[in-house]
């Protein structure tokens, strides 16, 4: 079985010896292969030219046995398409060119063909990595979710109490709805693009799901990452992960994704346990650990392994992307295993 067909066969909640595995931002600066590569090349300029995205994607492929890639990318490309792009503080954190402030600046946003155009260099890469991969590891694809891209948007960046955004939700509904309207259109166009260029499973990134009130995550978030879903392939992989929403699972079962992306602080077990047989599951070991030692990566690996042992539909995974103060030892550690688990 090749990895890439281990992969699918999780993502159909077919029985498996093993669960696939990749990591949550595995291509990153925890590597001393990305680091020199950075050294010579921004964030932005690597993302945006194919031959670079391409290297830095296989790059920890090329150094661990995961089952999977996933394209080297950053989920503001959208923003950035529409016509507001962004940057990276000096201080740390995602500053926007300019924040939203007005049904006008929502108006002006480009139309979602526009994606097509402007980030044609994502469709590029993902063909030259699916001919990179030659069909033995799986491809995915990503993107944020539209209230997520929409908290960066409206806050002007990274926010601590996402204040401007749930007051637009709670006080202008209608061009709240308006600007979730064309950032749903611009991600099914962007979606399609990647599934026509080879991904073979699509991760939705609702990151901020879990900062709005409980009672209002449909409206915001979820109502907006089903219609996405609905203009997919039928039975295409999707993967949802929405950080801090496990009052939510139940409902984003039924969403149309057939993978549930949990963080650290579910019982992987229990979630699996009360989701329907046809949805899997993907994590969720807290990435935390591996900033430890190979031993405890190993017990806690071990751990979250056997919790799951006889579950169909399990992705091992971290509960959020690896950390670039992550030890390559205890990356290591994880990978040898879950590869070598029965």
């Amino acid at each position: 079985m090749t990895s890439r067909e281990r992969f699918l066969a999780a993502c159909a909640c077919a029985p498996l010896d093993r669960p696939p595995l990749w990591i949550m931002r595995q291509a990153g600066r925890y590597l001393p292969e990305y680091r020199a590569l950075k050294a010579k090349s921004s964030f932005l300029e690597m993302v945006r030219t194919p031959e670079l995205a391409t290297e830095v994607t296989l790059q920890p492929l090329r150094r661990f046995a995961l089952d999977a890639a996933i394209l080297f990318s950053d989920i503001l490309v959208i923003p950035e398409a529409l016509g507001q792009g962004y940057h990276f503080r000096d201080q740390g954190g995602i500053a926007m060119e300019y924040r939203i402030d007005t049904r006008a600046q929502i108006d002006a946003l480009a139309p979602a063909e526009a994606v097509l155009e402007k980030l044609n260099y994502v469709a590029a890469t993902l063909e030259r990595l699916r001919g990179e991969l030659a069909g033995q590891k799986a491809l995915l694809g990503f993107g944020g979710s539209p209230w997520t891209l929409a908290t960066y948007m409206v806050e002007g960046g990274s926010s601590d109490d996402f204040d401007r955004i749930k007051v637009l939700f709670y006080t202008d509904r209608p061009a709240f709805e308006a600007l979730l309207e064309k950032l749903t259109a611009a991600l099914i166009v962007y979606f399609q693009m990647q599934i026509r260029a080879g991904a073979d499973a699509i991760q939705i990134f609702d990151s901020w799901g879990g900062i709005i009130a409980g009672a209002d995550y449909e409206a915001a978030s979820l109502k907006w990452i089903r219609r996405i879903i609905a203009a997919l392939p039928k039975d295409f992989p999707v993967i949802l992960y929405a950080k801090g929403t496990a009052p939510h699972v139940s409902d984003q079962a039924f969403s149309g994704a057939r993978v549930l992306s949990v963080d650290w602080t579910s019982d992987l077990s229990i979630v699996r346990r009360t989701l329907p047989a046809n949805v899997a599951v993907q994590g969720n070991l807290d990435p935390v650990l591996l900033n430890t030692t190979p031993d405890i990566v190993r017990r806690e690996t071990g751990r979250l392994l056997e919790s799951m042992r006889g579950a169909s539909g399990h992705i091992f995974n971290l509960g959020h992307g690896i950390m670039p103060s992550a030890k390559i030892e205890c990356v290591q550690a994880l990978v040898d295993t879950v590869t070598g688990w029965r």
